[in-house]
């Protein structure tokens, strides 16, 4: 393991007190890595920073993983005092400002679009485990799901679904189908349009007799945005109000932006190709999320429902 993290990290990090960190000496349990990539000068990132201390220090004083998990800063700053005062209200080491090279690389290998993004990966083989740590941090405030690895969908999804017309079903009606997961919202112009190109893909497919549905997790910024938009829609949506399960579901597959469409095949893991019987289901500007080889972890090994 510490030959992976020294390739992956270097040898050397450096704490909040300018102390250097020997990477060999992270520790032999270590099981997990969560990469957070920040910057000083970003509000954002200073909102996040407090409640990642906090969430860490909780964790290292009660969880029974407390050696299992440790946490890497990579700063896009420019400045190297306002990286190092922001460091020192960290309890966990950083790459070296000067590495600006080793950054870059793991800002690409990890596909980090925005920040603040935290990232977690097995600590021996680099492959993400959650994408989505900001939502853990949130979610798991004490950090009893460690390690926060992908679940079956089923298992995130359980519970009831709602139809437009108010009627609920169970998301056990889904066993058997093939199923889009659909990220989207109102307020965003490039969602609608999808929405109205979904809705014609989405009759055909049914028309056609395929056993298919698509559930629509809201990221509205309100219940009354939600109903408007989702009264235009013919499939299921997680209720709005169940902010928990439409958080686990953005986790479950690291969601970065809207429109998102997840395919899954009738078994419930991610299709990364085209929907039943090969028909397309979209020809909008969405946002499919196809894996590569280093990333068949993340969802090519999800359990199966």
């Amino acid at each position: 393991m510490s030959e992976f993290l020294v390739n992956l990290l270097g040898e050397r990090l450096v704490n909040g007190e300018k102390a250097e960190v020997d990477v060999q000496a992270l520790g032999s349990g270590l099981s997990l890595l969560g990469l957070y990539f920040g910057c000083s000068l970003n509000a954002p990132c200073r909102q996040f920073n407090a409640s990642l201390c906090e969430f860490y220090s909780k964790f290292k004083k009660s969880s029974e993983h407390k050696d299992k998990l440790e946490i890497v800063f990579i700063s896009s700053d420019q400045d190297q005092k306002h990286w190092q005062d922001f460091l020192q209200e960290m309890q966990w080491p950083a790459l070296p400002f000067k590495d600006r090279h080793k950054k870059m690389k793991l800002w690409n290998k990890y596909k980090v679009t925005s920040i603040p993004s935290l990232v977690f990966i097995d600590a021996a083989t680099g492959k993400v485990v959650c994408r989505n740590g900001l939502l853990v941090v949130r979610d798991d405030p004490k950090g009893l799901e460690f390690p926060w690895g992908p679940k079956p969908f089923a298992e995130v999804v359980a519970g009831p679904l709602l139809r437009n017309n108010r009627q609920t079903t169970d998301s056990s009606s889904l066993e058997g189908s093939y199923v889009g997961v659909y990220f989207s919202a109102h307020w965003c112009p490039p969602c609608r349009s999808l929405t109205r190109v979904l809705v014609e893909s989405y009759r055909k497919v049914k028309e056609s007799g395929h056993k298919f549905e698509i559930v629509f997790v809201s990221a509205d910024r309100s219940e009354d945005s939600f109903t408007q938009y989702f009264s235009e829609m013919p499939w299921l949506a997680v209720p709005y109000t169940d902010e928990a399960r439409r958080s686990r579901l953005n986790r479950l597959y690291g969601i970065q932006g809207i429109p998102t469409l997840i395919q899954l095949d009738h078994g419930g893991s991610h299709d990364h190709t085209a929907g039943p019987g090969g028909v397309q289901l979209h020809e909008g500007p969405c946002l499919v999320l196809f894996v590569d080889a280093e990333e068949e972890g993340e969802f090519g090994d999800q359990p199966r429902s």
